[in-house]
C-alpha cells in the first residue's frame, strides 16, 4: 500500500509522536527527583533495545573494540539528557523543544574545532541564523533571571559530542549496542541518587514511569527504522513536528501560551538545521538522531 519513502516518513512521524510523549510524560513527573526519573527512563527504555539484539548475538551483543568512544558517548549523553530532564520540568514545553533544534549547530561547531572541517559560507551562515533565533528565545528569560533557559543549551552541546562520537561508532558498531552503553551508564547515574530520596509513586505514576522508559526508547528505535526506509531528506523535516506536538500538549495540558519570540526564534533555528541539514547530505554524512 505505501512506497518505502511513505512508510519511512509515517514511522518519522511516530517517532516525534513519541518523543513528544516522553517530553510531556517527564514534566509530568515533576514531583519526582530528576535521578529517580533518569533512572526509570533507561531501566524500563533497556526493554525495546534488548528485543533488538539477533538471537544468535545474545552471549555476545555487549562487546566491543572500541570501549573509550563509547564510555565518551556515552557520559555526554547521560549529561545531555539531564539537561533536557530539568529543563522539560522548569519551562514551557515549546521553548525546550524550540531550543534543542539547534543541535545541529552545535555539531556543525563542532566539526570545525574537533575534526578540523572546513565549512563553508553557507554553513557559517546557518550557525549565526541559529544562534540569532536562540537568542530571540531566551532573550525573556535572560530579562526575567530565569537560569532554566541555559539548560537546553547545554543539551545541544552535548548533543553535538553525541553526534560526533555517533558518526563514528556507527562505522562498525550496530545501534543496539551503540543505544546499550548510554542507557546502562543514565540507569546507574539514576540510580546513585536513590539516598538523596526517591518519591513512592501512585499507580498511576508508576505507569508514567515505565511508560516514559518505553516510548522513549521506541521514539529512537522508530527514527532508526524510518531512516533505513526513506531518504533523510524525507524523513528529517518530520522532526520539526515535535514543535507543534509541544504547542499542543503544553497548552492543553499545562495552558503554556507560546510567545512570538519563541515562534520566530524556532522558525530561524528551523532554517538553520534545513541549511546544515541540505549541506551535510551534499558531503554525505550520516544523519544523527535529534536525541541521545
Amino acid at each position: 500500500m505505501f512506497t518505502r519513502n511513505q512508510l519511512g516518513v509515517l514511522y518519522g512521524i511516530a517517532s516525534v509522536a513519541c518523543f513528544a510523549m516522553m517530553d510531556a510524560s517527564v514534566k509530568w513527573l515533576d514531583m519526582f527527583p530528576v535521578g529517580q526519573v533518569l533512572f526509570s527512563r533507561f531501566f524500563f527504555g533497556l526493554i525495546p533495545i534488548l528485543m533488538l539484539v539477533p538471537r544468535g548475538e545474545f552471549k555476545t551483543f555487549y562487546k566491543t573494540s572500541r570501549p573509550k568512544l563509547h564510555a565518551f558517548r556515552a557520559i555526554t549523553g547521560t549529561l545531555a539528557i539531564i539537561a533536557l530532564f530539568i529543563a522539560l520540568r522548569e519551562i514551557p514545553l515549546a521553548d525546550v523543544v524550540s531550543l534543542t533544534f539547534g543541535g545541529p549547530i552545535f555539531v556543525t561547531l563542532g566539526s570545525i574545532f574537533f575534526l578540523s572541517e572546513k565549512v563553508g559560507v553557507k554553513r557559517w551562515l546557518a550557525v549565526l541564523i541559529g544562534f540569532f533565533g536562540m537568542l530571540l528565545i531566551v532573550k525573556p528569560a535572560y530579562e526575567e533571571l530565569n537560569i532554566y533557559y541555559i539548560f537546553p543549551i547545554i543539551f545541544c552541546i552535548f548533543f553535538a559530542c553525541v553526534a560526533l562520537s555517533i558518526r563514528s561508532l556507527s562505522s562498525t558498531e550496530p545501534n543496539y549496542r551503540i543505544a546499550l552503553y548510554f542507557s546502562l551508564l543514565s540507569m546507574i547515574v539514576g540510580l546513585l541518587t536513590l539516598p538523596f530520596g526517591w518519591v513512592m509513586p501512585n499507580k498511576f505514576e508508576f505507569f508514567l514511569l515505565i511508560f516514559t522508559g518505553l516510548v522513549g526508547s521506541v521514539a529512537n528505535i522508530l527514527l532508526t527504522v524510518s531512516l533505513r526506509y526513506a531518504e533523510a531528506s524525507l524523513v528529517t523535516p518530520t522532526k520539526y513536528l515535535n514543535l507543534v506536538f509541544a504547542i499542543l500538549l503544553g497548552y492543553f495540558i499545562w495552558s503554556e501560551i507560546p510567545k512570538l519570540l519563541t515562534l520566530v526564534g524556532a522558525g530561524l533555528i528551523i532554517i538553520s538545521s534545513v541549511i546544515i541539514f541540505m549541506r551535510e547530505s551534499e558531503l554525505k554524512k550520516k544523519v544523527v538522531s535529534s536525541r541521545p
